[in-house]
C-alpha cells in the first residue's frame, strides 16, 4: 500500500492508497517542530482503523512547507523502511509538461493538482484550490501547467479583517440571507461569500478570455463546496484531487528508485 503526504501551510493531510484506491485519510496541523516519533505515535491508531500500518509499501510527499520534510522522511525511513518519492525533486518525474519561466518554482501542490485534474477530466483545465492562499492553475489541451493565479486564502482574509478592524468579529463563511446585511455578520459573510464568489467568476471568465476558450473549472480545498454547491461555480468538485494526483505520480514513477 501506499502513504500519500500531502503538506500544506495549514494543515497536512496522510491518506492510504490500495489499488489506487483512498482507502483512509487523516488530517492534522501542520507543525514545523514535530518530529517523526510524534508523527507516528498520532498515526499508528488511526491507520489502524483502516489498514494495518505495517503494510506500507512506500511513500509519496508533496510539500510547500520545506521545514516539515526532513522529520517526514526520517518517519519513512524509521518507521517505514523507504525512501518516499518527494515531488518537485530531481528523483520525480511529471507526467506533464511544465510550460512557465524558465527558473520559476511551482509549489508541488500545484502541479499535484494539475497532474490529477487532467487524470480525471482531461485538458482545458482551471484548477480553484481553496487553501491558505487561494490558487487557480490553467491546465493546457495536453495536460501541461501553463500558469496561473494566486490570491488571499478566505481564512487569512477573515484573519486580517478581524485583526485590523477592532469592532469586527471573527466569522465563519456562509451565504446570507441577502446580498445587502441588515446586521454586521450578514453584512460580513455578504463581503466573504459574494466576494470570493465574484472573485473566482471574474478571475475564471479573465483566464477564458485570455485562452479564447471555454475552460471547464474544478474546485478542491475546503471552501470550494461551500461556494459552489448554491451558486453553481464549478464544474466538477473534488475534495480529494492532491491525493489522487499523488496517486497518478507514484505510478508513473513506480520502477524509480528514491535516493536521499
Amino acid at each position: 500500500m501506499l502513504l500519500a503526504i500531502d503538506v500544506g501551510n495549514t494543515n497536512t493531510v496522510f491518506a492510504i492508497i490500495d489499488k489506487n484506491t483512498i482507502v483512509g485519510s487523516w488530517r492534522c496541523s501542520t507543525v514545523h517542530g514535530r518530529t517523526c516519533d510524534e508523527y507516528y505515535v498520532w498515526l499508528t491508531p488511526l491507520m489502524g482503523l483502516s489498514a494495518n500500518i505495517k503494510d506500507i509499501e512506500a511513500v509519496i510527499i508533496s510539500s510547500v512547507v520545506p521545514g516539515v520534510q526532513f522529520n517526514l522522511q526520517q518517519l519513512c525511513k524509521k518507521y517505514f523502511k523507504t525512501v518516499p518519492l518527494i515531488v518537485g525533486s530531481k528523483k520525480c518525474n511529471l507526467p506533464v509538461e511544465v510550460r512557465i519561466d524558465p527558473g520559476v518554482h511551482v509549489g508541488a501542490d500545484r502541479l499535484v493538482n494539475t497532474v490529477a485534474a487532467f487524470d480525471l477530466y482531461g485538458g482545458d483545465l482551471i484548477v480553484v484550490d481553496f487553501g491558505t492562499a487561494t490558487t487557480f492553475d490553467v491546465v493546457d489541451r495536453d495536460g501541461a501547467y501553463i500558469g496561473g493565479v494566486i490570491s488571499p486564502g478566505i481564512d487569512l482574509s477573515l484573519k486580517a479583517l478581524h485583526e485590523a478592524a477592532a469592532a469586527l468579529p471573527h466569522v465563519g463563511v456562509k451565504r446570507p440571507p441577502n446580498i445587502i446585511g441588515k446586521n454586521t455578520l450578514d453584512c460580513m459573510h455578504s463581503g466573504i461569500y459574494w466576494g470570493y464568489a465574484g472573485l473566482v467568476e471574474g478571475i475564471c471568465n479573465r483566464i477564458s478570455e485570455e485562452q479564447e476558450r471555454k475552460l471547464s473549472i474544478i474546485g478542491t480545498g475546503g471552501y470550494a463546496r461551500v461556494l459552489g454547491q448554491e451558486i453553481h461555480l464549478f464544474d466538477n468538485l473534488n475534495s480529494e484531487l492532491t491525493i489522487h494526483g499523488l496517486s497518478v505520480i507514484f505510478n508513473f514513477n513506480k520502477n524509480g528508485v528514491y535516493e536521499e
